[in-house]
C-alpha cells in the first residue's frame, strides 16, 4: 500500500513538473519527460502488472490534461510499462547502461508514436524538423534526467519493498 501511494504521488509530481513548471524554464530547450523515465523505472523494478498500472495512471494524467482522442496516451504509457516490465525477467535492475538504453528506446517510441498522432495523420509531417527541433532534444534531456533520478527511483523503491517485506515477515510472526 505504501509502495502504491509513494509511486502514485511520484508520478503526479513528475506530472506537475512535466507539463507546468518545465516549459517556463528559459534555459531549457525542451522538457525532459518524467513520466516515461518513472513508468519504465517503476515497471522494471515491478514487473509487468505495475508498469501497465502506472503507465495507465500515467496516460490518464496526459490524456486529461492534452487534447485529441482520449485514451492515446494511456495506450502509450500502458504499452511502455507492460515492455519494460516484461524485460525485467531477463535484466537486473543494477546494470549500469541499461536504464540508459531503455530510456532512450522507450523516448524514440514515444516521440514516434506522438509524431504520428499529431503530424502524419493530420497531413502536416516534416520528419527532420520534428526530429531535429522536438525529438532530440528532449531525447537529451530525458537521457540525462534518467542518469539523475533512476538511482534515487530505485533506491526508494527498494526501501519501501524492504520495509513492506519486513512488515509481512513480523506479520507472520505473530
Amino acid at each position: 500500500m505504501r509502495r502504491a501511494i509513494c509511486n502514485s504521488l511520484m508520478i503526479i509530481l513528475a506530472f506537475v513538473l512535466q507539463t507546468s513548471i518545465f516549459p517556463f524554464v528559459r534555459f531549457m530547450v525542451a522538457t525532459p519527460n518524467l513520466l516515461v523515465i518513472l513508468v519504465f523505472s517503476i515497471a522494471f523494478v515491478y514487473g509487468e502488472v505495475e508498469g501497465v498500472c502506472y503507465g495507465v495512471l500515467a496516460g490518464l494524467l496526459m490524456d486529461m490534461f492534452y487534447s485529441g482522442p482520449f485514451g492515446y496516451f494511456i495506450i502509450i504509457f500502458g504499452w511502455l510499462g507492460f515492455l519494460n516490465g516484461f524485460l525485467s525477467r531477463h535484466y537486473y535492475d543494477d546494470y549500469v547502461f541499461l536504464p540508459v538504453i531503455m530510456c532512450t528506446l522507450n523516448e524514440v517510441i514515444y516521440s514516434l508514436l506522438l509524431f504520428v498522432m499529431r503530424y502524419i495523420l493530420r497531413g502536416t509531417a516534416e520528419f527532420g524538423y520534428y526530429f531535429g527541433k522536438i525529438m532530440m532534444p528532449e531525447l537529451m534531456l530525458t537521457v540525462l534526467f534518467t542518469l539523475i533520478l533512476y538511482r534515487p527511483v530505485l533506491a526508494l523503491n527498494r526501501r519501501i519493498r524492504k520495509a513492506d517485506d519486513d512488515k509481512r515477515g513480523n506479520e507472520l510472526a505473530q
